[in-house]
């Protein structure tokens, strides 16, 4: 088989699911000169097996609002691949859940984990429950009624999801304490918990760190750091935020932060001080970005339009951009945009944020770009942390894990770049991670059995 037949086996299976097609797509393209030079990859069909989940759940979730009238909602869990250990991924509450984009978002997370060297399957799941505009009581309430069905696929070591949009410490809070109920057991069956009952230290900030980490990483590679670099960051929730907090720490200035609504640009640099504002703001207050501009003199806001070709926070000038708001929010203009303003590194914070016509444009004008699967794997590896430490019920200091993340991160560039050379892409983050997280989900598989 050659590319176009893969690729057409897959949209056979998955007609209407743009988004899974998509994440597909760019692994085989990668993946390719592997298959040709492994006939017992293609014997055994193991790429045709990775792009079918082992079990797709979907399931119906009722519950009470405020005004005691009956809402329904949408449920779903993703068990993608569990040949390297349980599966893991987060649980996302938005809108915009549908089956493709969780397939989508379980696939890229196979190989994520398989990265990080901790050993853990993919899977992704959540609903179309939106938290916006809901009460406390309301967010209780379903994430109550959600765990009431999912907690019967799910287990220590079976299944172990934690968050993502939409799901933060107060949502897996809730469901924690239903799923304990339910079980009757106090396991580590979720992540991203309070520290004070199974949580792991740095896991909040994990993702946005080895974000940081990573890109410090890539710079070292070819003989700079981050200190002084104006840098673009899109988004403001938990990646974000503490991808800016480390650019802080590192002596870079991160000068951009949005929401859904649009963006600030803080040209002389969002301080550790505006930058708590920030956390209040969105963590606890679920105000709007534009308050930043308000509160802060200097500081201009503008309003980003969804139907327009181009976000205008991508066309600033600025030395590294890191998208941490959501997917395909990088397109080809975009990406035309960076490489004019002087943009030489872009590193992903979000999953799939860049489209492939924008992968291609930054390439193969000489931007070192990282895909989600290496870049903003800090948080499933923490996540993997916190698992080993519910294992051994133990909790290690915040130096300990903070040590681990930089070394995980280091070992996935490390990996990363060696797989990219050996298969005559030298300098490739995107074929290398795709590579190395592919081969090692590969030999498992092949191990196992046709199964």
């Amino acid at each position: 088989m050659d590319m176009h037949d893969y690729l057409q086996f897959v949209k056979q299976r998955n007609p209407h699911e743009p988004e899974f097609l998509q994440a597909v797509d760019e692994v085989i393209l990668s993946v390719m000169p592997v298959l040709e030079r492994h006939a017992e990859y293609r014997r055994l069909k193991l790429f045709e097996r990775m792009t079918e989940p082992e079990r797709l759940i979907s399931f119906r979730i009722s519950w009470l609002d405020d005004k005691g009238e009956v809402q329904i909602n949408r449920g779903y869990r993703v068990q993608m691949n569990s040949a390297i250990g349980p599966y893991k991924g987060g649980l996302r509450f938005h809108p915009s859940v549908t089956q493709s984009v969780l397939k989508f978002l379980a696939f890229e997370q196979i190989f994520k984990n398989a990265l990080t060297g901790v050993p853990m399957g993919g899977g992704k799941g959540g609903s179309d429950f939106d938290p916006k505009g809901k009460s406390e009581n309301e967010i209780m309430k379903f994430c109550q009624a959600f765990m009431g069905e999912l907690a019967r696929h799910i287990d220590h070591r079976t299944d172990v999801p934690a968050g993502d949009i939409g799901v933060g410490g107060r949502e897996i809070g809730y469901m924690f304490g239903a799923y304990k109920k339910i079980k009757n057991e106090f396991t580590g069956v979720l992540t991203g918990k309070g520290v004070g009952w199974g949580g792991s230290l740095i896991r909040t900030e994990a993702t946005g760190y080895g974000l940081i980490y990573f890109a410090q990483n890539m710079l070292q590679q070819v003989g700079k750091n981050l200190q002084g670099k104006i840098c673009l960051v899109s988004g403001s929730g938990n990646v974000a935020q503490y991808a800016i907090e480390k650019i802080i720490q590192l002596g870079a200035k991160a000068v951009t932060a949005s929401d859904s609504n649009g963006f600030i640009h803080d040209e002389n640099g969002i301080t550790q001080e505006r930058l708590e504002f920030l956390k209040d703001l969105k963590n606890n207050r679920r105000g709007r970005i534009k308050e930043y501009a308000d509160k802060f003199k200097g500081v201009v806001y503008r309003d980003i339009d969804a139907k327009a070709d181009h976000n205008p926070l991508w066309a600033l000038k600025a030395d590294c951009a890191f998208p941490c708001a959501t997917q395909n929010e990088v397109n080809a203009k975009d990406a035309n945009n960076l490489v004019k303003n002087g943009v030489t590194l872009l590193a992903e914070g979000a999953n799939m944020p860049t489209t492939p016509d924008g992968i291609s444009i930054l390439i193969d004008n000489g931007v070192m770009y990282a895909p989600g699967k290496a870049s903003n794997a800090g948080g499933v590896a923490t996540s993997g942390l916190e698992m080993t430490q519910n294992y051994m019920g133990s909790n290690w200091t915040r130096e300990e894990v903070d040590t681990r993340l930089v070394n995980i991160m280091k070992g996935i560039h490390e990996t990363s770049l060696a797989a990219a050379k050996e298969f005559g892409k030298p300098g490739n983050y995107m074929a290398g991670a795709n590579i190395a997280g592919f081969m090692k989900v590969a030999r498992a598989m092949q191990a196992q059995g046709v199964i």
